[in-house]
C-alpha cells in the first residue's frame, strides 16, 4: 500500500451509490501513517533541529489547536479546568489556559506533581501562565469536588511519556477526572493510554470526548482499549514542513477503504463465472449451520464467480433455502470432501467446524492442498493445539484469530495480547507465516509483503454479535477466488467487513445481526 504522503487526500468516490455508502468511504480527516511514541519524539527533533522551529513555538501552536477545537465545539463555554503534569503535555495546557484567560473564559489549573519540576518549554509556559493571573491549585487527593462542577476538563497529565502504571497522585487525578462526568478534552493522548500499543497502563484512564495527536498520530490510539477512551481522535500536524516526515519512517499505517477498493480487479464484457473464482467453505459441524450459511453467502456478495459448501447433510437444505446461489454438499468424512475441494480454487475452512473428528477430518484434507486457505474459528483452535497440521507454517493463507485464539496460538494469555497487539500480531505472522487479521476494536493487519502493520479504522461495537466473523471469512475467500494476494486480500477484506458493519449500524447498533451486513457489502464492492 502506498503511503508515501503522510497527509495525502484521497480520491473521490464513485457517485453510483447511495451518498451514506459514498460518506462511509471517504477520508477520516486522519493520516495514514502512524507512529509509536519514539518516532513522535524523533519527529519534534527533526522540525526543531533540523528547520528551526523552537520547541515553544510548537507548544504553544499544540496549545492553540487544542483551545480552537473547545471553543468550536463547546461554545458559549464558562470554564475550563486544565489538569497539567510536569512535562511538555502539562506545557501544552499551560498554553490552553492562557489563551482562555485571554479570550474572558474563567480558567483555573490544577498541578498534579512537584510544580517546581516542570523545566524547558513547559516551565515558560507555565510562567507566562501566572504573569496572566490564572490561579494554579495543587492536586490533592481529597480535592475539592466543586472545582469540577461546571465547564469542561482538559487533560494535561501525562502524554506519551508514559511507560508504566499510573500510580499515587497521578492515578487519584484521573479518577478525579472521570468522577467529575465533564467533558473531557485531552491534549496528543488520554492520560493512562500507552499510544503505543492502546492499552490502559494501571487501573485507569482518562474517558475523554475529544483527544487531539500532534505531529504524528499515535498508533496504540486506534486499537487495543484504546478507542473506548479516546471519544473523537483529531490530528494537528502543527504546520511542521513536509519534510520532516520523510526524515522518519512510520511504525504503522491507517488503512483507508477509498483507497484499497483499487485492489479489486475491473470486470470485462466478456466476464463469466470462471474468471471469478470458485470458493469452497469447509465447517458447519452439528448445530452450526449458520456460521457456513453466513459465510458462504458473505462470498457471493463479495463476487465470488462460484461458492461451495461442504457441511454435515443436514444442513444441505437451509443452507440452499437461505442462498440457492451456493451449491451445497453434505459431507459425513474428510474422504468424502475431496472431489469439492479439487474443483476449488480457494478453501475457507473453520466457521462452525467445531473441533472433533469431523473437523479435524475436513481440516486435514484442506490443509494438503496448495491453494489458498482463510483460517478461522475452529480451525484455528485445532491449529493452535498442534492437531491435525504438524508444522502449520505457508505463505498463502490468511488466519482472522480474534485475541482469544491469537492467545491459544501464541500459548499466551488474552491479556498478553491486548497489553500490546502490534508485538501479538508480529509474532503470529512471524510463526504462521501468511497474512494475519487480529481482530477486534481497531483490528490490525499484517501480510507478507513487506507493508508495515496497518490498521482498521471502520467498525463499531455493533459487531459483537455471533456470525461476524464467518461473514468476514466468506469476503476474504471471494477476494482471494478474485485473483488478489493474501496480503492485499487481508487489508480490503477487513475495511470492507467493518465498513459494511458501519453502514448497517446507521439503523442501530444494538440488535445489528451478522446478516444485516450483506447489502452493504454489495455495494462496497461496487465504488
Amino acid at each position: 500500500m502506498n503511503s508515501d504522503n503522510n497527509r495525502s487526500i484521497h480520491s473521490n468516490v464513485s457517485s453510483a451509490i447511495s451518498p451514506t455508502v459514498n460518506q462511509q468511504v471517504s477520508s477520516l480527516d486522519l493520516p495514514v501513517d502512524l507512529y509509536t511514541a519514539e518516532q513522535a519524539r524523533e519527529l519534534d527533533s527533526v522540525a526543531i533541529n533540523q528547520y528551526q522551529l523552537p520547541g515553544f513555538t510548537l507548544m504553544r501552536r499544540a496549545g492553540r489547536v487544542v483551545f480552537d477545537t473547545i471553543v468550536t465545539t463547546y461554545p458559549g463555554l464558562k470554564k475550563i479546568t486544565v489538569v497539567c503534569g510536569t512535562g511538555n503535555n502539562g506545557g501544552d495546557g499551560f498554553v490552553v489556559a492562557t489563551l482562555a484567560r485571554q479570550y474572558g473564559i474563567a480558567v483555573e489549573i490544577v498541578q498534579v506533581g512537584d510544580g517546581k519540576k516542570c523545566s524547558g518549554d513547559a516551565l515558560q509556559a507555565r510562567q507566562l501562565a501566572e504573569q496572566d493571573g490564572i490561579a494554579i491549585v495543587p492536586f490533592a487527593a481529597e480535592m475539592n469536588k466543586d472545582v469540577l462542577r461546571q465547564g469542561i476538563v482538559v487533560d494535561a497529565l501525562l502524554g506519551t511519556g508514559l511507560s508504566g502504571a499510573v500510580k499515587g497522585d497521578y492515578l487519584a487525578a484521573i479518577e478525579w477526572i472521570n468522577a467529575s462526568g465533564l467533558p473531557v478534552v485531552a491534549c496528543d493522548v488520554p492520560s493512562g493510554i500507552c499510544s503505543d500499543t492502546g492499552a490502559v497502563l494501571g487501573s485507569n484512564a482518562v474517558y475523554a470526548e475529544y483527544t487531539i495527536s500532534f505531529i504524528g498520530l499515535k498508533q496504540g490510539l486506534l486499537t487495543g482499549a484504546a478507542p473506548d477512551y479516546t471519544g473523537k481522535l483529531v490530528f494537528a500536524d502543527l504546520a511542521i514542513p513536509a519534510e520532516v516526515y520523510t526524515s522518519v519512517a512510520a511504525n504503522a499505517q491507517r488503512l483507508e477503504l477509498s483507497q484499497l477498493a483499487a485492489y479489486l480487479p475491473a470486470r470485462t464484457r466478456t466476464s463469466h463465472k470462471g474468471k471469478s473464482g470458485h470458493v469452497l467453505i469447509a465447517g458447519g459441524d452439528s448445530g452450526m449451520a449458520g456460521a457456513v450459511a453466513l459465510a458462504s453467502e458473505a462470498a457471493t456478495r463479495v463476487g465470488a464467480g462460484l461458492t461451495s459448501c461442504a457441511t454435515r447433510p443436514e444442513h444441505v437444505s437451509a443452507i440452499v433455502s437461505r442462498c440457492p446461489e451456493v451449491m451445497a454438499s453434505g459431507v459425513i468424512s474428510g474422504q468424502e470432501i475431496e472431489p469439492l475441494l479439487a474443483k476449488a480454487n480457494v478453501i475457507v475452512v473453520g466457521p462452525g467446524l467445531g473441533q472433533g473428528s469431523w473437523g479435524e477430518q475436513l481440516l486435514q484434507q484442506s490443509g494438503k492442498l496448495l491453494v489458498p486457505l482463510v483460517v478461522d474459528a475452529d480451525a484455528l483452535n485445532l491449529l493452535a493445539a498442534g492437531r491435525v497440521i504438524n508444522q502449520p507454517y505457508r505463505d498463502n493463507w490468511i488466519l482472522t484469530p480474534h485475541p482469544g485464539e491469537a492467545a491459544r496460538l501464541l500459548a499466551c494469555s488474552v491479556a498478553d495480547v491486548q497489553q500490546d497487539r502490534f508485538a501479538a500480531i508480529t509474532e503470529l505472522q512471524r510463526r504462521y507465516g501468511g497474512a494475519v487479521i487480529l481482530k477486534g476494536a481497531g483490528s490490525l493487519v499484517l501480510g507478507n509483503d513487506g507493508e508495515k502493520i496497518a490498521v482498521c479504522p471502520y467498525g463499531n461495537p455493533g459487531m459483537a454479535s455471533g456470525g461476524m466473523g464467518d461473514v468476514l471469512s466468506g469476503v476474504l475467500g471471494a477476494l482471494l477466488a478474485q485473483g488478489l494476494s493474501v496480503s492485499d486480500a487481508a487489508r480490503l477484506g477487513a475495511c470492507l467487513h467493518s465498513s459494511a458493519a458501519d453502514l448497517a449500524a446507521v439503523q442501530g447498533e444494538r440488535g445489528m445481526v451478522a446478516s444485516d451486513l450483506m447489502p452493504y457489502l454489495r455495494s462496497l464492492v461496487n465504488l
